[in-house]
């Protein structure tokens, strides 16, 4: 007999619908599995024979044949294994086929009939809904993951035995309980409130997130460069509900969503450590997954101590930054990732941190020189803003004066970002920091009195044409948050002091 169960897999950040096709007939007894298989879906027939003579159910001595399209595509994973003894027990007559035709199955299954979960379910839930079906069935452990997805009809199962008796009642309604409102509302465990003095850096991270630049934080250890990184999120605007499910989705395929919650409703702060290898930060593997860069999607990905990641780590930051995706490709699959990051960066002023206060560096000039210069130019270009830290004084410790919370500077950025947004609203892109050469007449165009001083300074500092369109960017961004559609040399003045730590350590 032949039967027909659909399935899912992941390919990069969606599931693609699979086939399993079950064949059963006379003949010399095996068991073939074909269509473009890993190791791990060739051993589910050794995991569904066992499972199923342990559930009850021993498969005859028959010719069972099974395939799995399309097969152009590569199938991995353990999510195989459920589809393919449901298709195995359908071909048998055991479970009703057009009942089954109705939903996607996934789940892993162990020796003794178990369903365990899997990575990705919430993928396979979109796919579900996206194709019509009727609901998706999965590892009990998955099902509140698979449940945030309204509209469809979520069957959790334990084990083999279980699974046959709800296909025998025809799928009664599950019991699972949909999430709660309270699953998409973000907290944040700290506040910009916190930091006290370091005035230029709190506004240096304002304009960063209100126009969606890059920032680097040069300073002495202990001047709160990475305190003030780990709040640069709380003053970002909240997720709307498709990114969330999109950031979900990714942290489902990395097996990273949180038991409890589910949904991923923080925006992420990602700071791998130094010695990262430039796979783990891109993405990828045999079968390519999601690096630190896509788990930063709609974030940050905060590098601490910049020049300590080797060259060719920091290199694979180059092509996301500015296409805002990563393209992975390997012998059997091209896989494309989101990466709409902002990228933060720290870094001491020379080897031990303390130049250029000669008191208490002892560096040598061209240790300090190696040190800055391990940063390729060509990343430094894609970092607009450069802020330089100070040590916190007494005074500033011991007053304590309350600062501004992350809930108000969040909303003059979302002020701020609603401008762009209704500016942009024919483009292609969204913020400031993208705005393309051609567009930057047209949209950070100069008064008279600006143009003029621009042009006295642009040949006084000798700057070069990549310098002169950030400085306009940011300038941009600074107009914005007052609110002000003209550019003026205020704007121009305070831009330019976001670019001057460039300046005196890269003489760029």
């Amino acid at each position: 007999m032949y039967s027909v169960i659909s399935t899912a897999i992941n390919y990069g950040l969606h599931a693609v619908p699979v086939r399993v096709e079950a064949d059963v007939s006379e003949g010399l007894p095996c068991f073939e599995m074909v269509g473009f298989l890993s190791s791990e879906v060739r051993e589910a027939r050794e995991r569904v024979r066992t499972a199923l003579k342990n559930s009850g159910f021993p498969i005859p001595p028959k010719r069972i044949t099974i395939n799995l399209t399309p097969a152009n595509i590569r199938k991995s994973g353990t999510g195989c294994d459920l589809p393919v003894a449901a298709a195995v027990l359908a071909a048998l007559g055991i479970l009703d086929e057009r009942l089954l035709s109705r939903y996607i199955v996934v789940g892993e299954v162990s020796l003794n009939g178990a369903i365990l979960p899997i990575n990705g379910v919430l993928s396979a839930a979109i796919l579900a809904k996206e194709t019509d079906c009727e609901g998706i069935i999965v590892p009990e452990k998955n099902a509140r993951e698979a449940s945030i997805i309204s509209d469809i009809k979520v069957i959790p199962v334990a084990d083999i035995a279980q699974f046959i008796r709800l296909s025998e009642d025809g799928f009664p309604e599950s019991d699972v309980l949909f999430p709660t409102e309270d699953i998409w509302e973000a907290s944040y465990p700290v506040d910009f409130s916190e930091i006290y003095g370091q005035k230029m850096l709190r506004r240096a991270c304002e304009i960063a997130v209100s126009g969606m630049h890059n920032l680097l934080m040069i300073g002495p250890p202990g001047s709160g460069k990475t305190m003030t990184a780990r709040r640069i999120p709380t003053i970002l605007p909240d997720l709307t509900r498709a990114e969330k499910l999109e950031l979900s989705q990714i942290y489902s395929i990395c097996d990273l969503l949180d038991e409890k919650r589910i949904i991923r409703s923080e925006r992420p702060f990602r700071t791998p450590h130094h010695t990262s290898t430039p796979q783990s930060i891109a993405g990828g593997g045999k079968y390519p997954r999601p690096g630190e860069i896509s788990l930063a999607h709609h974030g940050i990905l905060f590098l601490d101590e910049l020049p300590e990641f080797s060259p060719r780590t920091l290199e694979v930051l180059r092509e996301p930054l500015e296409e805002k995706q990563i393209h992975i490709s390997r012998l059997d699959a091209n896989i494309t990732y989101p990466a709409d990051f902002i990228l933060v960066a720290s870094m001491n002023s020379c080897p031990c941190g303390y130049f250029p206060d000669r008191s208490r560096c002892s560096c040598s000039p061209n240790a300090i020189h190696h040190y800055v210069n391990r940063i390729s130019q060509a990343l430094l270009d894609r970092i607009d803003l450069c802020v330089e830290t100070q040590e916190i004084s007494w005074n500033e410790m011991q007053n304590r004066e309350p600062s501004e919370s992350s809930a108000e500077i969040r909303r003059r950025v979302e002020r701020t970002h609603a401008i762009q947004q209704k500016r942009y609203g024919d483009e292609a892109y969204r913020f400031n920091s993208q705005i393309s050469g051609p567009d930057l007449e047209i949209y950070c165009a100069l008064d008279e009195e600006s143009r003029k001083r621009m042009a006295e300074k642009y040949e006084e500092y000798r700057l070069s044409a990549r310098t002169y369109s950030k400085i306009l960017k940011i300038a941009r961004t600074i107009a914005d948050m007052e609110e002000d559609p003209v550019i003026r040399w205020r704007h121009l003045e305070e831009a330019f002091l976001y670019r001057s730590p460039n300046k005196k350590y890269w003489r760029c």
